[in-house]
C-alpha cells in the first residue's frame, strides 16, 4: 500500500518504522519542532527524526490547511495511518484515501476515548490495557475498530506500558492493513453504553494524599509523566515521586518512616515505600539516599 503517515511522539515511531519496512510511506506529517524536554531549545518530534532516518519526506504542521491538504492529495495515499498526531482531521482528509483513515488508539475501545487513555487505565487500576485499530471519524475515538490487543497492567508504569503498547500497536496496524488488502477485515461498532472517557490528566490529580489508600497513591506514581508528575510534601519539602510500591510496614496515616535503606509514607490503610524521588531543586536519586536527612519521630508528609 501507498501510505501517508501522521504522528508525533515516541509512541508513533514503531508504527512508522514497521510500515516503512512492508509498504511505501510516501509522506509523513508531524507537529512542528517544539520545546520537548527540560531545555529551552526547539527539538524535532521523534516521528520527524525517524522519518528523516528512513529517507521519507516530512511535512510539519499544526493543522490541515489547503496547502497541507494538497500535499497529502499529491502523495496519492491508498490509506492514511494516524498514531498520536495531535491534530483534528477534516472530512476531506478522512475521505481522501480509498481505504480511508485508520488510527492506533491506546485503549480497548469503547473504554477510554480521549487524550490520556493509558494514564486513565493506570489510575483506575484496570487489569489489562491495550490498543485498538479504528477508523477515524469526526466524533472523538468513536469509529469502528477491526483489531484489538492487550497486555496485563501488573506493576508497570506509564512509560513501560507506552513502550510495550507502541510495539503492539505497530504489529496490529500492519496486520490490519494486510486484512484490508486481502478483503478479510471485519469492523466492530463500539457499544455506546460502555463508553468511558480519558481527558487530559490535570496536575492536581497526581498529588499524593495521605487520606487516600496506598493503592491509589501507588497508581498515581505509576501514571506519572513529566507533564503531570506525582508529587508530595515530605517534612515540608516538595518532592516528585518517580517510583513507589505497596508496603507492609506499619506507618500511621500522614507519618513518615525513614530507615537506613528505605523510606515509607503512611496512607489511610497501609504504607507505600518510595524507591526513586526527585526533591525540588535536586537531582533524581534513590529514596533511601534522601531518607538520611529525614529521620526523626515527628516527620510527616502531606499533599503538595
Amino acid at each position: 500500500m501507498r501510505i501517508v503517515f501522521m504522528g508525533t511522539p515516541d509512541f508513533a515511531v514503531p508504527s512508522l518504522r514497521l510500515l516503512a519496512q512492508k509498504h511505501e510511506v510516501s509522506l509523513v506529517l508531524t507537529r512542528p519542532d517544539a520545546v520537548r524536554s527540560r531545555g529551552k531549545k526547539l527539538e524535532p518530534s521523534p516521528v520527524k527524526l525517524a522519518a528523516q532516518d528512513l529517507g521519507i519526506e516530512v511535512l510539519e504542521t499544526k493543522r490541515i490547511t489547503d496547502e497541507v491538504f494538497e500535499r497529502i492529495e499529491a502523495a496519492r495515499p491508498d490509506i492514511i495511518c494516524v498514531v498520536a498526531f495531535g491534530c483534528l482531521l477534516p472530512d476531506r482528509v478522512l475521505n481522501l484515501a480509498p481505504y480511508g483513515c485508520v488510527n492506533v488508539h491506546g485503549s480497548l475501545l469503547p473504554a477510554w476515548r480521549g487524550a490520556a487513555p493509558i494514564q486513565r487505565a493506570v489510575l483506575e487500576g484496570d487489569e489489562r490495557v491495550g490498543i485498538s485499530i479504528m477508523r477515524l471519524v469526526q466524533e472523538m475515538d468513536a469509529g469502528d475498530y477491526c483489531r484489538q490487543a492487550s497486555v496485563e497492567l501488573g506493576e508497570k508504569n506509564c512509560a513501560q506500558l507506552m513502550d510495550e503498547l507502541s510495539e503492539l500497536g505497530a504489529q496490529e496496524l500492519l496486520a490490519a492493513l494486510d486484512d484490508m488488502e486481502a478483503g478479510t477485515v471485519e469492523w466492530t461498532s463500539q457499544d455506546e453504553s460502555l463508553v468511558t472517557f480519558a481527558p487530559k490528566i490535570d496536575k492536581a490529580e497526581m498529588r499524593l494524599v495521605p487520606s487516600d489508600s496506598a493503592a491509589v497513591n501507588v497508581r498515581r506514581v505509576c501514571a506519572s509523566t513529566d507533564a503531570a508528575p506525582a508529587r508530595a510534601s515530605v517534612a515540608g519539602r516538595g518532592v516528585r515521586v518517580l517510583e513507589a510500591r505497596l508496603s507492609s510496614a506499619k506507618v500511621a496515616q500522614g507519618a513518615v518512616l525513614a530507615e537506613k535503606n528505605a523510606l515509607f509514607l503512611g496512607c489511610s490503610d497501609a504504607a507505600i515505600e518510595l524507591l526513586r524521588v526527585k526533591p525540588d531543586g535536586k537531582r533524581e536519586m534513590d529514596a533511601s539516599a534522601w531518607a538520611a536527612g529525614l529521620r526523626g519521630s515527628d516527620v510527616t508528609w502531606s499533599e503538595v
